[in-house]
């Protein structure tokens, strides 16, 4: 008996250490995760219905204030961000994929894309 409790208890424990993933897009050639590359989740996906790339504000060091765009533009280096949307089709959820330095750093669904 102390030795079920022992395993069960080990079991339990690795399954509250052991990493989550938050968010996955199911495609054909197998699901894309948060931290995969663009090439990553181009190849198991496809092309997205729409493609959009931007500069994130940059912020002063430990605020939440962002850098004036002219010291901003000169000074530090932009931060690009790349949105895909997937149209899934009917009955589902557009998936809005956010790429940030080239790897996938969030997925979320809704009616329209973010």
């Amino acid at each position: 008996m102390k030795h079920a409790l022992h395993t069960v208890g080990m079991f339990v424990l690795f399954f509250l250490v052991s990493p989550v993933k938050a968010e996955a897009l199911r495609c054909s050639q197998g699901s894309a995760y948060e931290g995969d590359s663009r090439v990553s989740v181009l190849y198991k996906c496809g092309q997205p219905a729409l493609k959009d790339t931007f500069c994130d504000p940059v912020y002063f060091p430990g605020t939440l204030q962002p850098v004036p765009s002219p010291f901003a533009q000169s000074l530090v280096p932009c931060l690009p961000v790349e949105v895909w949307v997937y149209d899934r089709g009917q009955g589902n959820l557009i998936a809005t994929v956010r790429f940030r330095g080239g790897v996938v750093q969030s997925i979320s669904y809704g009616r329209q894309p973010e």
